[in-house]
């Protein structure tokens, strides 16, 4: 009989157990929901900000991350194959069903709805990432740090990458802390979905920038080295691990066999002609001084640290940020050692990976206040958001723990104190202009004008006729003139390109030809049958040459 009475406590016992953790499963995901609503509304405030300002386009790179994006649908030859080999994928086909609307593509809205969504999912996923670990004090600012950083309320306005990483940094690791947390409480099943899930997130990391590849192999070694400590392989985590590094193995492989079948180089992407090393070489005349870093790790590392301080916070108070992040991250490691803390250790991974990409990766930075005082890539830095909100986040709740212990007045003090020097943090930054903000400006200051000038020129254009053009440089004219791009002959579609540059006047009604591009050489080198009938010149900008063939058949 007592035997029976204890199976029976016992059994009641692990029911209210499970029943809690369930309370505290669903009470942590209506957090997250809550916090996720919240950034929704920072979002569409700050997006209506920047499209009634117009600067949703100021980047160049957005720019061509839409071209991208539309000519895989709106190109002479539309397909898989208009994806290119340089920029990874993923970000394009996120933004093609978008792109293909001809309005959404000019205005950029085609960029803003993946970037805002990703944008709100990585705040609803750090919150819940901090909430792992810290009580709610020390995830509020965690997050609003993280949210409320005006560079990164621009950016997810934007077609650029930046806000799509992110969500993929934390989701990623909020994944793979819950699949050490699932090991360590003995649960192979829950453990498993994580790490697949984790899994998941990582692939798409891969197919949207390089230090995804990077990220991926941190993940993959500390979740081995999870499952070694636990000696877990015949279990369902155990076979999870194997579909998991799988994937990860064959993403990379992918993109190797997608440039050597499509540009017979399976490195195309790295030392092919549109590479970044291919471009530096190009536009550094020969003998010059290449920039600060170049070769030079230790320089190189200095620069991306000085940016991303300086996309957080004021110039007087960048070291500041900086250590407090690094103090709150060791107290996190030594205090919270028994909870799954590695992971946090992968929002610093940024920082030798742009260290070795600017010293030996043909990827410069510049910004302002450091030689050669210019702008350039500043937008890198954004990437130590998560690590330095999360960082300060343990600090302030390690903070918070001392002061209750004699002072509890005191504790909510520093909770007040904290979330106020957060937002005039935020108000500072966008009085003075965030950093990538001034960058894109910086970045628009010619381009802009000089496709504004280049579409009039493209409306002037009878509504038919094939066009001979070199899209890559400056595919903003053909958006602001909302010419559809299957109406060019260009360089994405090799078939129709490499003979109608033998034969221009035959191939296209009009032949565009800017300073120096292949169609300028081939003009030059055939010129009968074309007549001049405009030209288009800016400040810091090419010449664009408008002719008109007198020999083209009906196209």
């Amino acid at each position: 009989m007592r035997s029976s009475g204890s199976s029976r406590t016992s059994i009641s016992n692990r029911r209210a157990a499970e029943s809690e953790a369930e309370l505290a499963r669903r009470s942590l995901r209506h957090e997250a929901i809550f916090a996720g609503l919240i950034a929704a509304f920072a979002s569409i405030l700050a997006f209506g900000y920047c499209y009634r300002n117009n600067l949703l386009l100021l980047y160049g790179d957005a720019v061509a991350h839409l071209a991208i994006a539309r000519r895989i649908l709106d190109s002479t030859s539309p397909g898989i194959r208009q994806i290119g080999s340089v920029w990874l994928p993923f970000p394009h086909l996120l933004m093609m069903p978008f792109a293909a609307k001809m309005s959404w593509w000019q205005s950029g809205i085609a960029g803003a709805f993946p970037s805002m969504a990703c944008y709100v999912l990585s705040v609803a996923g750090l919150w819940r990432l901090a909430r792992y670990w810290l009580r709610p004090a020390g995830a509020v600012v965690a997050v609003l740090f993280f949210a409320l950083n005006p560079g990164l309320l621009y950016m997810q306005t934007t077609a650029m990458t930046e806000p799509l990483f992110l969500c993929q940094m934390v989701w990623s690791t909020l994944f793979l802390v819950a699949f050490l947390r699932q090991m360590e409480a003995g649960k192979s099943r829950p453990a498993a979905r994580a790490l697949i899930a984790c899994g998941l997130v990582l692939v798409t990391a891969v197919y949207t920038r390089y230090d995804g590849w990077i990220l991926t192999c941190l993940v993959w070694l500390i979740a081995l080295r999870r499952l070694w400590k636990a000696r877990a392989w015949r279990s369902r985590a155990g076979g999870a691990f194997v579909l998991f590094t799988a994937m990860l193995g064959a993403s990379p492989l992918v993109w190797f066999a997608w440039n050597a079948r499509q540009y017979g180089d399976w490195l195309d992407f790295l030392r092919g002609p549109y590479s970044a090393k291919a471009i530096a070489i190009r536009t550094t005349p020969p003998g010059a001084y290449h920039w600060p870093g170049f070769h030079r790790p230790w320089v190189a590392f200095l620069y991306f640290l000085k940016v991303a301080e300086l996309g957080v916070a004021p110039h007087l108070f960048t070291d500041v940020v900086l250590v407090l992040a690094l103090a709150g991250t060791i107290l996190a490691l030594l205090r919270w050692r028994g909870q799954s803390i590695l992971p946090l250790l992968l929002f610093w991974m940024p920082v030798p990976f742009y260290a070795y990409a600017v010293s030996y990766g043909w990827v410069p930075i510049f910004f302002p206040l450091w030689f050669p005082h210019s702008w350039y890539n500043t937008r890198y830095g954004m990437e130590m958001l998560p690590g330095f909100a999360l960082g300060l986040g343990f600090l302030v709740a390690w903070l918070i723990d001392r002061a209750e212990v004699r002072w509890d007045r005191h504790a909510q003090l520093i909770l007040l104190a904290c979330i106020v020097l957060i937002l005039a943090d935020s108000a500072f930054l966008i009085h003075s202009t965030p950093l990538v903000l001034g960058e894109a400006i910086a970045n628009a200051r010619t381009r802009v004008p000089f496709e504004a000038a280049y579409a009039r020129a493209l409306d002037a254009l009878p509504p038919d006729g094939k066009i001979l053009v070199w899209t890559s440089d400056h595919p903003g004219a053909f958006e602001r003139a909302g010419i559809p791009l299957r109406r060019t002959i260009n360089e994405t579609d090799y078939y129709r390109w490499m003979p109608a540059l033998r034969h221009p006047a035959q191939s296209a009604a009009f032949i565009i030809a800017a300073d120096h591009d292949a169609v300028a050489q081939a003009v030059a080198a055939h010129p009968q049958g074309l007549t001049l009938i405009n030209i288009v010149c800016s400040t810091g900008q090419p010449c664009v040459r408008f002719y008109r063939s007198n020999l083209a058949v009906h196209h």
